[in-house]
Order: structure tokens, then sequence, then C-alpha cells
């Protein structure tokens, strides 16, 4: 923690929220106090973070009895693309070297079959690859399986999680003890903060702790009378963990895109110098074209909206001077010739550099986008995929009642009212002052100010928090932030100086006592009530079990080639890779253009098709295999018209199943479904493909490839 510059007569009026923060010695007097306060709070941030980290490792083994489970069943509970992701890891580890091994991945030819891909360019597991190495050359194999090392790996990024929040709130507040509230409030609230328990691999579990630390160095970096030195220091600590979020997440572009238009906010509320501005906008673009080497050049990162925010930005800053000068209606004119112009130009640059790079891996996100507000054809088979997704749509009501009920709703709400009616009263304050020298005299000394860095975080949590309204996966990046958020506003001076001001007894006596006495009282409540609770929560034991997929899996390894083509879901896909090796015709990571046009065409054996036709697409593909899933074929878990069945309908112009309406230019198939119809093992599904397993969920087909039909029909 920076000291900084106090005075010995603070007022706690409005003006204290610009007042430079008491160092822990001006406050208690004593420099080994200092010392103490410093050391205790580390040990209580790190313990934190550590208690976080046995909790989720607790919850996902009694969750599924990790330890005593086979092999087999350790790698299905890896569900959907958190297997496509580990199945790298142990790609990696039993290649016969670490240069064989990132050689199999930049030409991998198992991933999509008929195609060679560079997995390192394509996909972000740059952290699978470096673990991979780690436990190679670390002497731990004797007493640590890979599984293990991976797994630990991920909860142990919680602590770090944990920790970065803790700074924030201590760094926001100047009190430890906003940081021990920020990190129980993260753990007690955990269904809607993290779910690494049950998802391990994901992307965001490895990216959203290194965010954390990046906002936590940029709140650092934005205080008040922060040294060159240290402002240099802190500069490099946001680099690199914006470096790491970048490389560990594919979605990193569109929440530097969020940050960016923060910043971009800030700026023109004069709430930031220009350097702060240019420097931070320098950490994101560095941080990407760091990340785009590494990936080979991949073109996504380049034709990506941030990037062309950015340079916009810059480069109309740099030309368009005067920008701050001026009255405020002025000011307020040229604000808005500002916007519209980045704008103008992000989008030109943005659209002239996805022509020129051909680039449509992120077409499905926007589509998406366009389709969620109304603006695109809902029929659209990829944007459909996303919309019928629970975790894409808004953010449900009941997520407010579970953070009120950690009591930590109220506290943020009453933190985010007070400081955003502030922010608007300081925005028109610094609109209304010409950028005069007198001018930036006066700005001292007006009555209501706000520091940089709380300005950043308010506004990163109205941002983020409009994003989590509209998608509930997004949900993460916000309720994480919440807490410190919140712990802020219980132990700082801000939201506390106005309220008691209000009541007329605003002393530095009642002070102290409310700053340390109602996060301790909050923190007693919690215990008192939540302890039990989580006592009784890690208690509960549960088993895996899903035996129809161990058997499809194990018949898989033992009955079919190993260079066996499979076709199927996505989902099941990606298991069969980890837990097989054998080769997929498609897999869950969405990013690519000619594999989502891949997907559709495979996923018509769950459309009304011909067997022909069917059987035509999967021998395009090099299937060997197919594997039906009742699960799908029969769908009851999403309404009409969201089950996959219903989107293949809807894509190739055929009316859906079921009682209700349809759109009066949809036709009826004139072929019955085709993952119900082979089922009959009559002609022409008999000719074309031969089953070779089934159990309860899963039937598997073999294709015939008719190499003699095909040279008869060809023979003069």
């Amino acid at each position: 923690l920076m000291a900084v510059r106090g005075e010995n007569n603070v007022k706690f009026t409005v003006t204290s929220i610009a007042a430079p923060l008491e160092t822990p010695s001006k406050q208690c007097g004593f420099s080994w106090w200092t010392i103490l306060c410093v050391m205790t709070g580390s040990t209580v941030g790190i313990s934190l973070g550590l208690l976080c980290c046995i909790y989720v490792a607790t919850l996902h083994e009694n969750d599924l009895w990790f330890s005593n489970i086979k092999e087999v069943e350790r790698e299905i509970s890896f569900r959907t693309e958190c297997g496509l992701y580990y199945s790298y890891y142990k790609q990696m580890l039993k290649a016969p070297s670490i240069q064989q091994g990132l050689y199999e991945l930049i030409h991998d030819n198992t991933t999509e079959s008929k195609r060679t891909i560079n997995i390192l360019q394509r996909m972000n597991i740059y952290q699978e690859v470096f673990l991979s190495i780690l436990y190679r050359i670390l002497p731990i194999q004797t007493y640590l399986e890979p599984i293990y090392f991976y797994i630990y790996t991920v909860f142990a990024l919680q602590t770090v999680y944990v920790i970065a929040l803790f700074i924030t709130s201590w760094l926001l507040s100047d009190s430890w003890l906003a940081g021990a509230l920020s990190g129980v409030w993260y753990i007690l609230n955990r269904v809607d903060t993290t779910r690494v328990e049950f998802t391990i691999s994901l992307r965001e579990n490895w990216s959203i702790p290194f965010f954390a630390l990046q906002v936590a160095a940029i709140t650092c970096y934005l205080r008040p009378q922060l040294k060159p030195i240290h402002q240099r220091v802190v500069l490099w600590l946001v680099f690199v963990s914006t470096f790491c979020f970048c490389l560990t997440w594919q979605f990193n572009q569109f929440v530097l895109l969020v940050q960016a238009l923060i910043i971009f906010t800030l700026d023109c509320l004069d709430f930031l110098t220009t350097e702060q501005v240019v420097s931070l906008y320098l950490m994101q673009v560095l941080s990407l074209l760091l990340v785009w080497l590494l990936q080979f050049c991949n073109s996504m990162i380049l034709g990506s909206l941030v990037l062309s925010f950015i340079v916009s930005a810059l480069f109309i800053k740099h030309f368009q001077t005067g920008l701050k000068t001026g009255g405020f209606v002025i000011r307020v004119g040229k604000l808005a010739l500002h916007t519209l112009l980045v704008l103008t130009l992000t989008f030109t640059i943005n659209y002239s550099a996805k022509k020129i790079l051909q680039l449509k891996s992120d077409e499905h996100i926007f589509k998406f986008i366009k389709a969620k507000f109304g603006f695109g054809a809902t029929r659209d088979f990829d944007a459909s995929l996303y919309l019928c997704e629970e975790a894409f749509g808004l953010l449900p009501l009941d997520t407010f009642e579970r953070l009120a009920g950690t009591v930590l709703l109220y506290p943020y709400l009453c933190t985010l009212s007070v400081l955003f009616i502030l922010l608007l009263l300081v925005a028109l304050s610094n609109l209304s002052t010409n950028g005069s020298g007198q001018a930036s005299r006066e700005k001292e000394d007006r009555t209501f100010k706000m520091r940089p860095d709380v300005a950043y975080n308010l506004l990163h949590t109205v941002f983020f928090g409009l994003l989590a309204f509209s998608t509930m996966r997004m949900k993460y990046l916000w309720t994480g932030h919440m807490c410190p958020f919140a712990a802020f506003g219980v132990c700082g001076k801000e939201v506390w100086s106005l309220y008691l001001r209000v009541l007329h007894c605003n002393t530095k006596t009642m002070m102290r006592l409310i700053r340390y006495s109602v996060p301790i009282v909050i923190l007693a409540f919690l215990y008192y009530k939540f302890w039990p609770r989580l006592m009784e929560e890690i208690s509960e034991l549960r088993e895996f079990y899903d035996p129809d997929t161990v058997e499809l899996m194990e018949w898989i390894r033992l009955k079919t080639p190993k260079r066996a083509v499979f076709a199927g879901s996505m989902q099941l896909l990606a298991g069969i890779k980890l837990c097989t090796g054998r080769v997929l015709t498609n897999h869950p990571h969405y990013e690519d253009q000619a594999l989502r046009e891949r997907t559709r065409q495979v996923y018509q054996i769950y459309a009304r098709q011909s067997a022909e036709e069917v059987h035509k697409v999967l021998c395009s593909v090099g299937a060997d295999y197919i594997v039906l899933e009742d699960s799908i074929c029969y769908e009851r878990r999403h309404s009409r018209g969201c089950r996959l069945r219903d989107l293949l309908d809807l894509a190739n112009g055929h009316i859906m199943d079921g009682p209700g309406e349809n759109e009066p230019d949809l036709i009826l198939a004139t072929h019955p479904r085709f993952c119900e119809a082979i089922k009959t093992d009559m002609t022409p599904y008999s000719t074309l493909f031969t089953r070779v397993f089934k159990n309860k969920t899963f039937h598997v087909y073999k294709l015939k490839k008719l190499k003699k039909k095909n040279k008869a029909e060809n023979g003069p």
C-alpha cells in the first residue's frame, strides 16, 4: 500500500472524497503500528484466499468423490468444452518430449477430421501447455497425479482472485477490514461469483483472477499523488495481469472493450490525466499484440473492436485539440462530436480490417448480439444456439435475492447510488470549468470532488453490471467486483462522511468508530448465520455416477481403431477426444466459421433429412461412426422452438414438432427425423449404417462406405 500526504485538520465533508488518503502511521501515530496493520491485513488476505481454495476443492471432492472414482470417470466429469481443453494437457504429457508435444499441437489432425489446424493459434490453451511442461520438470510425478496437479492449480487461482479483491477494497478504503469483508462476501456468494468447482477447465476460471489483479493494479495506479517510480512499477503490473488475462480467454477482446469504454468515459469527463489514459490504453494494446504474436498472428485479435476503438480514440484525441476548453455548452458539444468521430472511425477501421483479413471467426457473436436485441434474423442456427441457452439470457431475478441474503446487495446499492450521484455532480463541475491554469486552481478548491481510483471502480461496476444484466454468463465479471466495491462503501470514509454530514455528527471520533465497528458487526453476523451452513455444505457427500457414458467410452477405447473418426454433438465429442483420443468431426470451440458450418451439417443427424443426404454429409467430413443421444433426439429440457431439433427444422425451413404456431413460410419435411428413423433398421438406413453399440442413452452406428456400389454406378 502506498502512503500519500494527509492533512492535520481533515473535515469529513463532500470534499473529503478527493482528499489524500491518510497513512496508517498518521492515523495510529506510530510506524510500528503501520507495519503491524500491513502484516495483519496481509495475513488475513492470504488466509481468506487459501480458505476459498480449500473450500472449492472440498466441494469438488465431496460432490464427485473424485479421489475414489476411476480415471475415465474423472475425465468424463470434465463436461463439454472443459474436456476439450483438458485433453490438450493430457496430450502434452503423453508426448515423447516437450518439443514433440508442441509440434503435435501446432500440426493437429485429430481435433477436426480431414484438417490440420494449429491449436495454439485457434484456442487459448497456453495455460495447459505451461502446466504440462511444469509437471514434467518438477519432481512431483511420484506423489501427485497429473489430473490433481491441474485441478489444484485452477483452485489455487481462486486464492489469487480473493487476494486481488482484498487488495482492491483495501486500496479504496485504506482499511484491511474492507478486504476481509470483501473476501468473506466472495466466498459466501460462491453460487453467483464463481462456478469453478464444477467447470474447472473453463477459460474464465483461468482468466478472471488475472482480470481482478489488473483491476487492483489500475486502482493503485490511479491513486492520487503516486510517485513516478511507483507509477511505472504499478503500470508494469497492469501490463502483466492484462497479458495473462488476454492469453487465457478468447473473450478477452470484448471484456477489454468494456474497460476501454470506461477509460474513454473517464477521459471525456475529465477524471483522468492524458498520461493515465494513454498509458492504460497502451497496456491493453501491447497485451493484445503480444497475445497475437503468441497465437501465431491470430486474425481475430487484429480484427477486434477493442483495437479499432483504442486506435480511433488515440488518433482523434491527438488531432482534436482544445477538447477540454470553453464553457459548459461548448465542451458538451465538443465531447459529442469527439464521441461521434471516435465511434465512426472505430467501425470504419474494424470493417476495413475484417475485409482485408477476411475475418469471419467472430461473426456468430455479433449475430447473437443483433438477434438478442431484435436486430437480426432469429432463424440463424448459430445465433439461436446462444439465444436458447439460459446462460446467455437475462440475469435472473433470484440472483438479487441470494445477494441480499448475504447482506451484500444493500451496502452495494447504497454505495452505488450515492457515488453515482456524486459522479454526475463532479462531471458537471468538470465540464463547467475551462481548461486554463486559473480554472485548474479553481478545480482544486471546488466543493465536489472524486478520486480517480474511486471513479474508475464506480464505472467498472456500472458497465459490467449492465453487461451482466444483459447476459447471465458474464455476471461473474460483475459479482466478484461487487464484493470490494460494497466493502469500500462500508469501510471507506467517502460514503460515511456524507451520511454523518447530513446527521450533523461528522467528527473524527464518530467516523473512526463507524468505519471499524460496522464491518466488524457485519462480519460477526455473517459468521453467526453462515458458518453452520458452510460446515453442513462441505459435509454433504455425493458420488459421480454416469454408467452409460462410462460404458460408451470404454467401448470406443477397446473396440474401435485409434484413428477412427466420430461424429455427434459438440459436448459429447469433447469427452470422446479426452477419454479415448479418437478423431472428431466437430467440437465445442466455436470461434471458427468453417467449424460452425461443419457442426450445422453434422447436426443434420437430428433433423428431418434422408438417410442418403446424412450419409453423404458424414462421408464428406470423414466420419466413421456417429453417436446419437436420446437426450437430444427426444429433448424436453428446452421449450418448443429452442430444442436442437427445432433449431435445425427452422434453419432448414421445416415445420417444428408438436403443437404450437409455425411461421407461414415453413413447410412440412418430406423425410422422417433421422435420429428416430435410423432405429427402425429399415432400408435405406440398414444399407448405409450398421448399429455397433447401444445402451439406455447412446446409439452408435458405423457408416458403410459402399465402395463397390459407387464403382458400379461410375462404371462404363
